[in-house]
């Protein structure tokens, strides 16, 4: 017995399903069952996705073999019949990435729907049961914006088919909240790239300013431990650490954060994964499919030979 999908599943790749066009009555479950048991298909195809007309219905199949290049169908379930399967046109999605996929579908959810075919970009075809994306919490400083580490999550979520449909909700440290919630007559950042004004003097640590203000430094443990280094003392701090904000989360959720203590790589404490300040794209998408259960990035891949000159 073919057991129901699991909410988010999807064919990957998307040659895993195959859209055909069949003359029969999609209303009939029996007639759907006559067509496909026996027939002949891919050996890559799970789903298929049969039309007529505007009527569709979503049949997973099992196939006699995968070894030759096509195969009977020896077992079938209809998972969607024509009343709860949702047709999108939309050239921009692209149906091989699970949270493009997930999130067009969901702009065109119905409570009595299952299945949303998709034909998106370069006219591909692809279907996801039940989308929903799961929640991480990308903890960030601002300014400057947009967040990097909430674009550097969105890139990877952009190109990485492993990881399930991600709804990526930045939760900002805003460092000109946290100057006006701490009055000072100065205030020190960490770095120019900060690029905020601030209703007093503001002067930035890693300009090494020659002259000790009586500011308040709005940094972490690292700029606390420059300063100290500076100036052999200890100003006033607002600190600002995403990964401690992570920390105080409610209930658990995934978190996607950065600490200055880490200088290379990633750290997963629970359900939240740190990255290094300077965080690159690789090391994000690692995040990533840790705390979602994907796993380690994939070994790259030789493809033919490189020969040298």
């Amino acid at each position: 017995m073919i057991d129901l999908p699991e909410p988010n599943t999807m064919t990957r790749p998307y040659r895993g399903l195959s859209a055909q066009e069949a003359d029969i009555d999609m209303a009939d479950e029996a007639a759907i069952m006559r067509y496909i048991l026996g027939r002949e298909v891919y050996r890559r195809t799970e789903w298929l996705l049969l039309s007529n007309g505007a009527e569709r219905a979503l049949i997973e199949v099992r196939k006699e073999s995968f070894e030759p290049l096509f195969s009977p169908v020896i077992e079938a379930r209809v998972l969607a019949m024509p009343n709860r399967v949702v047709w999108i046109e939309d050239e921009a999605t692209d149906v091989g990435n699970p949270t493009q996929l997930a999130l067009t579908a969901l702009r065109h959810k119905r409570d009595d729907a299952d299945a949303y075919a998709v034909k998106g970009k370069f006219e591909h075809i692809n279907v996801i049961w039940q989308p929903q994306p799961v929640t991480v919490i990308v903890t960030e400083v601002v300014p400057p914006e947009p967040a990097k580490l909430l674009e550097l999550a969105k890139l990877a979520v952009g190109f990485d088919e492993d990881l399930p449909p991600i709804d990526l909700q930045l939760n900002s440290v805003d460092i000109r909240t946290m100057a006006a919630e701490n009055p000072a007559p100065a205030y020190l950042l960490p770095c120019r790239g900060s690029g905020v004004d601030l209703p007093a003097e503001v002067s930035f640590l890693d300009t090494r300013p020659a002259e000790r203000l009586d500011w308040t430094l709005i940094g972490c443990e690292r700029s606390m431990q420059f300063h100290r280094h500076f100036y052999g003392d200890e100003p006033a701090q607002v600190d600002f650490c995403p990964n401690r904000r992570a920390a105080q989360f409610e209930g658990d959720p995934l978190v996607l954060t950065k600490c200055c203590l880490l200088e290379r790589g990633v750290e997963v404490r629970g359900n939240t994964a740190i990255v290094p300040w300077g965080s690159n794209l690789d090391e994000v998408r690692l995040a990533l499919r840790l705390i979602t259960g994907v796993g380690p990035l994939p070994e790259p891949k030789q493809i033919g030979s490189v020969l040298a000159p």
